[in-house]
């Protein structure tokens, strides 16, 4: 769950731990039906993650390239972060992404730019948030198999 504000592969980890425990007890807690459904929710995650940063930043202004400045920029943030340990990733992939939708966008105006820099920041945000609560349910779906 850590790892998925930090922009880190948290749903896929999770899953990869659902299916190990399921290996480890032979797959009688853990079934065919639990896996698929925590596999479509990671999937769902890595779309909305995308689509939401694209919306955002073409709602408040921006061009196509904002919305792959925003996920360029959203990834190079959270990898190079800022100073501050745990949350400097996060701050770093929400500074990232309002600085690549702007810097991608910036050919068109300065006034253009900053609405797709804030609309990719709110976007961040935003899928950030669902994929945390995305995050919840496979955890859910985890610990209900788990205690079966």
């Amino acid at each position: 769950m850590i790892l998925i504000p930090l922009g880190l592969p948290g749903l896929w980890v999770m899953l990869i731990g659902l299916i190990g425990y399921g290996a480890l007890t032979d797959f009688r807690t853990v079934g065919i039906g639990t896996m698929a459904i925590a596999l479509a929710l990671c999937f769902v995650g890595e779309i909305v993650e995308s689509w939401v940063g694209f919306k955002y930043a073409r709602k408040y202004g921006g061009s196509r390239r904002a919305g792959w400045g925003a996920v360029i920029g959203g990834l190079v943030g959270a990898f190079a972060g800022i100073p501050i340990p745990v949350i400097g990733s996060i701050i770093g992939s929400f500074l990232g992404s309002f600085a690549g939708a702007a810097v991608f966008e910036f050919t068109k105006s300065p006034a253009t730019a900053a609405g797709a820099g804030w609309g990719a920041l709110v976007g961040r945000v935003i899928a950030t948030a669902l994929k945390t609560a995305l995050g919840f349910v496979i955890a859910l779906l985890g610990l209900i198999a788990v205690l079966r």
